[in-house]
């Protein structure tokens, strides 16, 4: 089977049900998983669709969120079968692992990975604190967005002890301004998608004031799959830690 993954984190799930020897085409960011033979066809955001079409590819894997629509419906208008998924909660991303190693023949092979997100998910909701840590969780600066709800990052800290400060905004990604009040009790600060360092501590004051932060892995945060039951036991941990204050 020739297959193209679109999105990073699948191609993750390719690789770990034993699969990336079947990828022909990767985008740019795939920097796990991804054979040395697969072409480089662009970005998740900006991919070349006449080499996608070109590598006659058998399934091309693709998000809801991380790719544009209009690609993914040319893409099938050239008569390509375009597997497209959009988990926004653990469960659902454990799912999607399902989903896409059945595409893939791999079901077996993914059972293992499903089974212990299940069995992480267990136990982060018996170790969550009684008293949820309040986090503000910062996804970009220039300008400052947020980690909204409906969203899989958001659900993961929640199943893990956390409530979000940003919870009631109705974007799922909200643009933040300045001197507002988020009582949050932690900003959380992400490697990725913006690689949040020492050099952006300075400016944060004027967003979230004194509240304390920390610098939290942000490929455990966002990219489900292999390492969603990880990312929970992590931020399971981190809960606990912050709420023992």
């Amino acid at each position: 089977m020739r297959v193209i993954s679109l999105v990073p984190s699948t191609t993750e799930i390719v690789a770990a049900v034993g699969r990336a020897p079947w990828l022909v085409g990767v985008t740019s960011y795939c920097t796990v998983g991804a054979p040395p033979t697969a072409a480089v066809v662009g970005g998740t955001k900006n991919p070349d669709l006449a080499r996608i079409v070109a590598l006659r590819p058998d399934v091309v894997l693709a998000n809801t969120e991380e790719n544009r629509p209009a690609d993914l419906d040319t893409l099938r208008e050239q008569g390509l079968n375009v597997h497209e998924t959009f988990p926004r909660t653990v469960e659902q991303a454990r799912d999607v692992l399902c989903e896409i190693a059945d595409v893939l023949e791999a079901a077996e092979q993914a059972a293992p990975i499903a089974d212990d997100i299940t069995g992480a998910l267990a136990e982060a909701e018996a170790a969550a604190p009684d008293r949820r840590v309040v986090a503000l969780t910062l996804i970009w600066r220039k300008p400052w967005m947020g980690l909204g709800p409906d969203t899989y990052a958001d659900d993961l800290l929640w199943r893990c002890g956390f409530a979000n400060a940003l919870s009631g905004y109705p974007d799922r990604y909200p643009r933040l301004d300045e001197g507002l009040h988020f009582g949050a009790d932690v900003v959380l600060l992400p490697s990725e998608p913006y690689e949040f360092g020492a050099k952006d501590l300075p400016a944060l004051g004027a967003l979230a004031g004194d509240t304390p932060a920390r610098f939290v892995d942000g490929e455990l945060l966002t990219w489900h799959g292999p390492r969603t039951a990880d990312g929970l036991r992590t931020f399971s941990r981190l809960a606990e830690e912050l709420a023992a204050g």
